[in-house]
C-alpha cells in the first residue's frame, strides 16, 4: 500500500464534484475509481470524462473493497446520514463544506467516525490560500500588534439566473448565500481569530431573484477580543477577500488570496508584499490521502467544521429573530 496512490470514490457529479476531481489528479496522492450520482447520465458522462467507474448505487460504492475513501459532494441535508453511512462502511470521509446544517448532525456524523476510527475531513480549502497563511504568519508573529477587527467578503453573481434545484432552495441554502459561501470565511476568520463570542446578522432579498435572499451582514465578536464583519451576496461580481487589522499594522488578502498587501501604522498607503498562490484544493486532497496513508488529523476535521457550523446556525437565528445570538448556545 505505501507508495500507492489512495483509491477514492467521488459521490455527488456536478459542477463541483469535476472541480474536485481535477484536484485530486493534481495531488498526485490519489486517483478515483468510481463513481456515483442518481441520475444515470451524469454517472455516465463523469464515468467516461474522467476515466472511472461508475456505481450504480451508493451501497455499490461502500460495498466496494478497492475504495478505501469517499468525496462527497452533495446537497447539504444529505452530509449527515452519508458520513455516517460511509464511517460504518469503513471508509474514510471528505466532505464539502459545510459539514453539516446543524451541530447537531455534525456531532453524529464526527462520532461516527470516531467510532469506526476513520478520518473525517471538511472541505474548508480557503484558509490554505498563500495570502490567508501568510496573514496567519504575520499574526502569530506578532507583525500586525493587536488585532482589532477583522473583515471578509466572499460573493459571487450566481443568483441572478437562478436554476432550479437544490442551490435555490431554502432549506438547503438559508440565509442567503451562508452555506455556499459564508463558512468559507467564518472559516478563515477562525483560522485568524479563533472562536466566535456571539453574532448579529441581517439577509434579505433586494434583487429578488430565486427564493433565496441576495446579500447577508454579519457582525461578529471574537472570543479573542475583536470585532469582525462578513458580507456575502449572490449577485454581486465575484469577491473573495480577508482582511486584518492591528494597533501595529494592517493585511489584505485578495484575489482568492493571490495578492497580499501590508501597511504599518506609520504609513500613509499600503504595499503589496510577495506571496505563494499555491494550490488550495489539490493540497487539501493531498492531506486527505495522507491521514488515510498515514493516520493523523486533517487541519479542518469534525470539530473545526462543528465550529463553523455553530456559527452558521447562529447567524441563521440572528438573521430571523433580528437578535445579538451567542455562538456557545449552539455549541
Amino acid at each position: 500500500m505505501v507508495g500507492e496512490k489512495v483509491r477514492l470514490a467521488s459521490i455527488g457529479l456536478g459542477w463541483w464534484g469535476g472541480m474536485m476531481m481535477d484536484a485530486i489528479k493534481r495531488s498526485g496522492c490519489a486517483e478515483v475509481v468510481t463513481c456515483f450520482a442518481r441520475s444515470e447520465d451524469n454517472r455516465k458522462a463523469f464515468a467516461e470524462k474522467f476515466g472511472c467507474r461508475e456505481a450504480s448505487s451508493l451501497d455499490e460504492v461502500l460495498n466496494d473493497p478497492e475504495v478505501e475513501g469517499v468525496v462527497i459532494v452533495t446537497p447539504h441535508s444529505t452530509h449527515r446520514d452519508m458520513i455516517c453511512d460511509a464511517a460504518s462502511a469503513g471508509k474514510h470521509v471528505f466532505v464539502e463544506k459545510p459539514l453539516t446544517l446543524t451541530v447537531a448532525e455534525g456531532k453524529q456524523a464526527y462520532e461516527a467516525t470516531q467510532k469506526a476510527g476513520v478520518t473525517l475531513q471538511v472541505g474548508h480549502h480557503r484558509r490554505r490560500q498563500g495570502g490567508n497563511r501568510r496573514m496567519r504568519e504575520m499574526i502569530d508573529k506578532g507583525e500586525l500588534g493587536m488585532v482589532h477587527q477583522l473583515e471578509a467578503n466572499l460573493s459571487l453573481p450566481m443568483g441572478q439566473n437562478p436554476k432550479p434545484g437544490w442551490r435555490n432552495d431554502t432549506a438547503e441554502i438559508p440565509t442567503g448565500g451562508l452555506t455556499g459561501l459564508g463558512v468559507h470565511i467564518i472559516d478563515n476568520l477562525l483560522f485568524l481569530a479563533g472562536p466566535v463570542k456571539r453574532v448579529s446578522a441581517f439577509s434579505k432579498k433586494i434583487l429578488r431573484a430565486g427564493n433565496i435572499d441576495d446579500v447577508t451582514a454579519v457582525i461578529l465578536e471574537f472570543e479573542s477580543g475583536p470585532l469582525g464583519y462578513i458580507g456575502f451576496s449572490l449577485v454581486l461580481p465575484k469577491i473573495c477577500v480577508t482582511f486584518a487589522f492591528g494597533t501595529d499594522a494592517c493585511a489584505w488578502a485578495e484575489e482568492e488570496g493571490a495578492k497580499l498587501y501590508f501597511q504599518k501604522v506609520d504609513q500613509q498607503a499600503r504595499e503589496e508584499l510577495p506571496v505563494e498562490g499555491g494550490d488550495a484544493l489539490a493540497d487539501e486532497m493531498a492531506e486527505f490521502a495522507r491521514c488515510i496513508r498515514d493516520g493523523g488529523a486533517p487541519e479542518t476535521g469534525g470539530p473545526e467544521g462543528i465550529e463553523v457550523v455553530a456559527v452558521q446556525e447562529a447567524v441563521i437565528e440572528s438573521a430571523a429573530s433580528g437578535r445579538i445570538v451567542e455562538v456557545a448556545d449552539y455549541r
